[in-house]
């Protein structure tokens, strides 16, 4: 009987291509120092990553560690649920209700523009009163292991969108933070309030921030956004929000942050 061992080295790479990557570090890895060397090697991670769609072959980006790079490719995605309202106000908490309370409209909206991408069909909308959503994203819950989070710790990408009706003044509000596990918050972002003033362009603004180089410890994150009207109408006329998103990236930066990413003492996220 000839043992797997016994195989070119060639053809067991060719084999671990195949076979999903957490298998091959829970599973495979630990059963011989061979595939140990082999699961550890470069090349392995590059071609699982060229086909799986990651890159191209013509790939020319320098990339640190190709194994975290291909972890970090396949948990891609938008951590925030429903972000364009097609569910409603699904998955997002209230944390403020005032005036006329949040609303759900199609775009473009009375006294509104066109997304900049069509496939976004709705929009969240606030009130004369202050309206606060949220969703707190659990990263281990989503998939992101805690030395992955602590060793590497990749660009963290948050997006937001809104606009202000045409005929109406409105004030627009964004916090985002980086939390612990038992959620002491240790970086975040939150810009001074946008105020727009009636009788504006209703164009569509993206509120973009990475998080890089972030204190080791995140496992959270606390996603809070909305605004009211300023001309205190009855009804929806306030700053529309929508496509809102939160992504890990498969960059890994070692620049320091800005001041709002830096360590907050014994802050607590609320």
């Amino acid at each position: 009987v000839v043992s797997i061992n016994q195989l070119p080295e060639t053809i067991l790479m060719e084999l671990f291509t195949h076979v999903p990557a957490r298998e091959l570090l829970r599973n495979c890895r630990p059963v011989c120092r061979l595939w140990r060397d082999l699961i550890d090697v470069v090349t392995l991670w590059k071609r699982k990553s060229l086909l799986d769609g990651f890159i191209t072959k013509d790939w020319d980006e320098p990339v640190a560690d190709w194994k975290i790079f291909y972890f970090l490719r396949s948990l891609s995605r938008n951590l925030l649920r429903n972000p364009c309202a097609e569910e409603n106000m699904g998955f997002w908490r209230i944390d403020s209700n005032e005036g006329d309370h949040w609303k759900v409209e199609s775009l473009p909206g009375e006294h509104g523009t066109n997304f900049p991408d069509p496939k976004v069909k709705k929009y969240f909308v606030t009130s004369y009163g202050m309206c606060l959503k949220s969703q707190l994203v659990d990263l281990k819950a989503e998939g992101y292991w805690e030395e992955l989070l602590d060793t590497f710790r990749p660009d963290i990408v948050v997006k937001d969108w809104f606009a202000a009706r045409a005929d109406c003044g409105c004030t627009y509000h964004l916090r985002v933070q980086l939390a612990s596990a038992d959620y002491i918050v240790l970086a975040s972002f939150e810009p001074p309030p946008v105020i727009i003033h009636q009788w504006n362009d209703a164009k569509w603004t993206e509120v973009s921030y990475t998080f890089s180089d972030y204190p080791p410890g995140v496992r959270h994150i606390l996603f809070q956004h909305g605004g009211k009207d300023t001309q205190l109408w009855a009804g929806w006329y306030g700053p529309r929000v929508t496509n809102s998103s939160i992504v890990i990236s498969h960059k890994m930066t070692t620049n320091s942050g800005s001041p709002t990413t830096q360590p907050k003492d014994k802050a607590g996220v609320g």
